[in-house]
């Protein structure tokens, strides 16, 4: 009862912040340093505060209560002919929390996952539709991450789990009316009218998983799809007060774009467990990049303006709308490899578990671009990633006679290398030109666990 009061109290609070809350995607770097350092093949085998966005049905296989806090940082020098395109780095905290209990017999267990950056809940560029840009990495990972969860384990040998991630879409609208005077500005009659609203948008995490003693596990899990969409309407209509004359002026103006964009995700999930204290970890996605739409601000414009009669005023037409350029995304399948082997220490097992433990971890994943090579208007540019991970963790049961449960510390360090990629432009005159793109991308993170 105490961890269902518990559970139910973070939901609530969970709920109230996300209305604020946009997504990063914790695959692109991980999510902890354990999952990080096994490049996130961890489908199958994560218990932990991870296993929210991995497969939440391995919260169910918690042992006990946890709390996790780290910090990550990954260093991104992505370059066009050999120059830096600053693109920031992506760094944040860590966070979760695991809540294991039983309701009607059953195991049951909840968890929150939370990835902070330090740049802010919330960093979105615009962009001209033909300024060259690192799709995939430049704003992509600058959101918050905040996702809850649910697993339950109705057999011994079968898990299941539900989560929800949360985003939060913006829709605003300005409006002035009045005279304005421009030969005394201070006299001039306006009123404005400012009306801005956060819509929660969400989007399912469900995961089953299924084991063989001494086999290991096997999991699948799916992530629904997601974005951001940002909208926002003006409008101006009044008079302008020119050397006594009075011209009636009105302005319309609508933007809408999208950003954070989170595909659907279906994945299969294999640990093998069959050789004592290793786990061989493979994971295989499927990663639904087709349904991507441009972040290019879709513009209206609409400007009305009656001159008096005889006046020698040509007005410009109302300019044009802003057509996106279809980015054409691609679907793509991604696999990732990890592997973990724990050397126990420290003297004799007790109740089947050793008094400490030290695992070290390695990881591999490749990631085809889903970006198609950026030939005409637009320069949308990412390369194939190949991205290797190690890591350590240290687990101490009962340190210093002070916590009755388990403290874990993981260590992980990770390069990913964005292939070199050549473009040729299919016209001469194209506003970008020719060049070559790489890069590499170096991460580095810790994560502490209290286990109670």
């Amino acid at each position: 009862m105490r961890y269902s009061l518990l559970a139910l109290a973070l939901s609530s609070a969970t709920w109230l912040y996300a209305t604020r809350a946009a997504s990063a995607l914790p695959e692109a770097h991980g999510l902890g340093s354990r999952a990080a350092s096994m490049a996130g093949a961890v489908g199958a085998d994560a218990r932990d505060f991870s296993a929210v966005a991995y497969n939440p049905a391995g919260l169910a296989a918690a042992r006990g209560m946890t709390l996790d806090l780290g910090y990550t940082a990954n260093l991104q020098r992505l370059r066009t002919n050999g120059l830096d395109n600053d693109v920031d780095d992506v760094r944040g905290l860590v966070a979760g929390l695991v809540a294991p209990g039983r309701i009607a017999g059953l195991p049951v267990a909840f968890g929150v996952a939370l990835h902070l950056p330090d740049s802010g809940l919330s960093f979105i560029k615009s962009r001209r539709q033909e300024a060259p840009r690192w799709e995939l990495h430049d704003t992509r990972q600058q959101l918050l991450f905040l996702a809850a969860a649910v697993a339950v384990r109705p057999v011994p040998w079968l898990e299941a789990g539900v989560g929800l991630g949360y985003l939060s879409a913006t829709r605003g609208r300005f409006g002035l009316r009045g005279a304005a005077n421009l030969a005394a500005p201070f006299d001039s009659q306006l009123e404005h009218e400012v009306d801005a609203d956060l819509t929660s948008v969400r989007y399912p995490i469900v995961g089953v998983r299924a084991s063989k003693p001494g086999w290991g596990t096997v999991g699948v899990s799916y992530r629904g799809e997601s974005q951001l969409d940002l909208a926002l309407a003006a409008r101006l209509d009044g008079t302008v007060g020119i050397a006594g004359l009075k011209v009636p002026l009105l302005y319309e103006l609508e933007a809408r774009t999208f950003s954070a964009f989170s595909p659907r995700t279906l994945t299969a999930s294999w640990s093998f467990q069959r050789v004592e204290r290793l786990h061989l970890n493979v994971d295989l996605s499927w990663v639904g990049w087709s349904a991507y739409e441009s972040p290019v601000a879709r513009i209206r414009a609409r400007l009305d303006v009656t001159p008096p009669p005889g006046a020698p005023v040509v007005l410009p037409p109302s300019p044009a709308p802003t057509l996106p350029v279809a980015p054409h995304l691609r679907d793509r399948v991604v696999p990732r490899i990890g592997v973990e082997f724990r050397l126990p220490f420290g003297g004799e097992p007790r109740m089947g578990h050793a008094p400490h433990a030290l695992a070290l971890r390695a990881g591999y994943a490749y990631e085809a671009t889903p970006v198609p090579p950026p030939r005409g208007a637009t320069t949308l540019i990412d390369t194939d990633r190949h991205t290797v991970a190690v890591g350590v963790g240290l687990a101490l049961r009962r340190p210093f006679d002070v916590l009755p449960g388990t403290l874990r510390l993981d260590l992980h360090g990770s390069l990913g290398v964005l292939q070199r990629l050549t473009v040729v432009k299919d016209s001469p005159a194209d506003f970008v030109g020719d060049f070559v793109a790489d890069g590499r991308i170096v991460g580095l993170g810790a994560t502490t666990e209290v286990e109670f």
